[in-house]
């Protein structure tokens, strides 16, 4: 699937945090209808089969509305569904290694310095995920990276660059003149009663900041 800057618009990442009588893939199905463009699952605690039986759900989904489908870390599912790709971490196998296993699929990379950011591409990355831009209860290990080093990554490199971490409807317009692309959501999303419409006003946002 080719990635191109519009794809990672609105980048919805999975937390079944807020499922409450929702499936996980109804969740998923809200934000595509609401303008979600890219869609990442992360698990931390589903086994391996429980694993590809929602990756198999929600890859179905992001096959009707025709936009990528990546996974977070787990190279296995990933194969093991033909989902369109992989979004990995500075600790995870890095995109030169990811590159030979995945073939031509979709590589992501975060990175929260121009140093790795240029690593990333130069080893065969689609994209980099830069982040956090603010303080996030999603990931509260991740430091926030400052708007210079946001600016001089998105500078640096020539692949799209989607900005993750504590980002909601009150502080997306807040990134406008840095380069970034896209932006990542996690909470501010699918924590919401009604996604469809968090979604439709999210996607608005995500769109003003890049014309802006």
């Amino acid at each position: 699937m080719k990635l191109d800057k519009q794809s990672i618009r609105l980048y919805a990442v999975t937390d079944r945090s807020w499922l409450g009588d929702r499936t996980l893939d109804d969740q998923v199905e809200e934000s595509l209808k609401g303008g979600a463009t890219f869609i990442q699952l992360r698990e931390k605690n589903l086994g391996f089969d429980d694993f590809v039986k929602e990756a198999r759900a929600i890859k179905k989904l992001t096959d009707a509305y025709n936009i990528p489908f990546v996974i977070n870390d787990a190279v296995d599912v990933a194969l093991a569904v033909d989902a369109d790709g992989v979004h990995v971490g500075q600790d995870d196998l890095d995109a030169g290694e990811l590159r030979k296993l995945l073939g031509d699929k979709i590589i992501g990379v975060s990175a929260d310095t121009v140093e790795l950011a240029l690593k990333a591409e130069a080893d065969g990355a689609d994209y980099i995920g830069v982040g956090a831009i603010y303080a996030t209860a999603t990931k509260t290990d991740a430091e926030v990276v400052t708007f210079e080093t946001i600016t001089a990554i998105c500078q640096a490199v020539t692949i799209p660059v989607v900005a993750i971490g504590g980002l909601n409807e009150s502080n997306i317009l807040s990134l406008t003149g840095t380069g970034v692309d896209g932006v990542a959501l996690v909470s501010a999303i699918f924590s919401k009663q009604d996604i469809i419409s968090a979604t439709q006003a999210l996607r608005s946002l995500s769109e003003a900041m890049t014309r802006l």
